[in-house]
């Protein structure tokens, strides 16, 4: 088989105004970058009746994925395939991962979006607007200390670092003087939380206003706005909130934009790229970052609650290599159907299929699957596109008819502790939470300044539990919580758990070593 880049040289792409118009769109609410990149004008939408939503999870990962974007893509193909308009909504990728371990985030084989190259560098500039924006607001905090202070902010007591979309180890601690701070992944930023939660440009503006710099000798909480820094902040960001248009391999449209990690980040695309994908097409899927104890939780407790979206069919992602890596006994994938559950949503289970899978192993997973009363699906979307995920897309159809009642894991109202101990006993299966003394006083004090805030837990996406080589779904366990973080503008407390980092570092071999341009000045190496 052809590689994802010879595969992806070898489409045809559409003009990117002709794949606005199969769906209906207006090329004048388009905003042009180069012939196969568009902005859309989300504010001519209005009234339009919204399509079905589907969310695409998985079980715990394996260091190399599996395939979620993929599935996405292939499913959306599909679904057109069978003459429905469906429409991809996924995250845009960060330029670490793609130039450290884990590559681009296109998709795979012949379910990809396009132009990869394009999509995953700079693509449309988002990530530079969101960085920009951000330390800008950290900037202002610096000069505003450097010219007298009037704000009276304790440089000990700062709580808005740095951002910058790249893997560097080095920047997680920096010594600015008079006082320390640090960088963290663009992805983690609040500012990207926000714009992928933000319903339009007065809501961005709002958040941005909460977002927490600081407290003063007097334990005042000083905000953006008392630095007059959001005015600027929303000028940088004001193109970078409006969702992209771009198509698959197949030439059916796609909208990616906005990219928070699941592991460190809430883990789903924007608001507006979702709802507008809804009023574009019957089907809109999208996908939540890593495993459902991470993306698929804080899609359903997060996104859900704040947009008042809610999904109607479920797709697990599974595959034999994962099941195997957590011990060939299926409890792992036992314990994500388990979390999925508490929503009431339907849940269709879907191999992503791989060369050396064995029909007798399929075959058995098969007939476990639909023994704990699921349906099961085999997907060969990798190798075939569209054609290898019809009788998956049938299914979704099949079951987003079906009646039911979407719940919330935890009521809005619950302490921020029994939030916390909800997740951990519901999703991850464990027994309990472990404070560090200084995350157990910020707990106490947000109990107070927050108490109805939505709970980000930042945990490894290699196990239920907050150390990645436990594998499989154990028991009896507990997660340390090491530090909280308050996002006021996006609206939730961010908890550290385990070793987590919000600064990834390369690894020993990094991806860039590999990426280059080629005599014709075309990219090599990026996959």
């Amino acid at each position: 088989m052809k590689s994802d880049l010879e595969i992806a040289k070898g489409v045809k792409l559409k003009e990117i105004g002709e794949v606005a118009e199969s769906m209906g769109l207006d090329k004048a609410l388009l905003s042009y970058y180069g012939p196969y990149k568009a902005k859309i004008d989300v504010n001519k939408l209005e009234g339009k009746p919204s399509g079905k939503l589907v969310l695409i999870s998985a079980i715990s990962p394996t260091p190399s994925g599996e395939g979620k974007t993929t599935m996405n893509i292939g499913l959306s193909m599909a679904l057109n395939k069978l003459g429905y308009t469906s429409i991809s909504a996924l995250r845009e990728p960060s330029l670490g991962p793609c130039f450290g371990m884990k590559g681009g985030a296109t998709g795979g084989g012949h379910a990809q979006v396009l132009p990869m190259e394009d999509i995953n560098l700079h693509f449309t500039g988002d990530f530079h607007a969101i960085t920009t924006a951000h330390n800008l607001l950290a900037a202002m905090i610096d000069n505003h200390i450097f010219h007298g202070n009037a704000l009276n902010l304790d440089p000990d007591r700062i709580v808005f670092n740095r951002v910058m979309d790249m893997n560097d180890r080095a920047l997680r601690s920096i010594d600015l003087g008079y006082r320390m701070s640090r960088f963290d992944i663009t992805v983690t930023s609040e500012i990207m939380a926000i714009l992928c939660l933000s319903e339009d440009i007065q809501d961005l503006r709002k958040r941005l206003e909460k977002i927490v710099v600081g407290y003063t000798y007097d334990d005042e909480i000083i905000y953006a706005k008392d630095l007059k820094a959001v005015g600027s902040m929303v000028v940088l960001l004001k193109e970078a909130m409006k969702p992209n248009l771009v198509q698959t391999s197949e030439n059916t449209p796609a909208i990616i934009h906005g990219g928070p990690f699941a592991n460190i980040a809430h883990g789903c695309n924007s608001v507006i790229a979702t709802k507008t994908a809804l009023k574009l097409a019957e089907y809109t899927v999208t996908e939540a970052g890593f495993g459902s104890d991470l993306g698929a939780e804080k899609f359903m407790n997060i996104k859900c609650r704040q947009s008042k979206l809610a999904p109607d069919v479920v797709v697990l992602v599974v595959t034999l290599r994962a099941l195997n890596y957590h011990g060939d006994h299926y409890e792992n994938m036992v314990g994500h159907l388990n979390h999925l559950n508490h929503y009431g949503v339907p849940i269709v289970v879907a191999l992503n299929q791989f060369p050396e899978d064995t029909p007798e192993d399929i075959e058995r997973l098969k007939n476990y699957v639909e023994g704990l009363g699921y349906v099961f699906e085999v997907s060969q979307i990798h190798a075939n596109g569209s054609e290898g995920g019809l009788d998956l897309a049938k299914t979704v159809v099949k079951l987003s008819h079906h009646k039911h009642n979407f719940n919330y894991l935890y009521n809005h109202k619950m302490s921020l502790h029994d939030k916390i101990e909800t997740l951990v006993k519901k999703v991850y299966g464990g027994q309990g939470v472990v404070y560090s003394e200084a995350a157990l006083k910020q707990l106490e004090s947000y109990e107070t300044l927050y108490p109805n805030f939505e709970v980000c837990m930042a945990k490894t996406q290699y196990s239920f539990t907050d150390n990645p080589k436990i594998l499989g779904a154990p028991d009896h366990f507990n997660i340390h919580i090491q530090e909280l973080r308050v996002s006021n503008g996006a609206g939730f407390i961010v908890c550290l758990s385990g070793k987590i980092l919000t600064m990834p570092g390369l690894p020993k071999k990094p991806a860039a070593e590999k990426i280059d341009l080629d005599e014709n000045q075309e990219v090599i190496g990026l996959y």
